[in-house]
């Protein structure tokens, strides 16, 4: 199981392997039961865990970065019901997380995560992008040039060199004040 096919489904507890996308939703199977449901997405949204950033007192890291931090500290996982004791957990495992915008019931949900992550084996890091991709690509600005007024003379000698008509100039209405 990869963690980048991992998803959290918002109204459903847990996290979610993502099996199949369809148009109208996704077929995912739960990691705690194992069993695999369709989910629909005009009722629910979906979260991969890749992409999910924590507060910090410097600049926003991905949830991978707080996990690695958790599995190197080895201490125990507090009870998640345990608002202080969670809070407490993550001074001593993660100090530069911003405890004003993190809110005591993400914590909670994050131990959680890391828990059935653990049971599960899964390796928590982030997927790695093709070489072609991790080069950055430097484009040159792109310049809209002005057609000239001179296009139009041309098309009118090509046309009638051709022996087509003309194209003909369209009338602009004056605007009425």
């Amino acid at each position: 199981m990869e963690y980048s096919k991992l998803v959290a489904v918002t109204g459903l507890p847990g996290l979610f392997e993502l099996i199949n996308s369809k148009t109208d939703g996704a077929i995912v199977r739960s990691l705690t039961d194992k069993s695999t449901r369709f989910v629909s997405s005009r009722i629910h949204n979906f979260s991969h865990l890749e992409s999910i950033e924590i507060y910090t007192v410097r600049d926003n890291v991905n949830m991978v970065e707080l996990f690695n931090a958790m599995e190197k500290a080895g201490e125990t996982l507090p009870d998640d019901k345990d608002a202080a004791a969670v809070k407490k957990y993550f001074e001593k495992v993660y100090p530069d997380m911003d405890f004003e915008r993190v809110y005591a019931s993400d914590m909670k949900k994050m131990v959680k995560w890391f828990d059935v992550l653990q049971k599960n084996k899964v390796e928590i890091k982030l997927s790695e992008l093709p070489e072609e991709e991790e080069e950055e690509v430097v484009a040159e600005p792109v310049v809209e040039e002005k057609p000239a007024k001179k296009a139009t003379a041309k098309k009118k000698e090509a046309a009638t060199e051709e022996g087509e008509p003309a194209p003909k100039k369209t009338a602009r209405k004056k605007k009425a004040e």
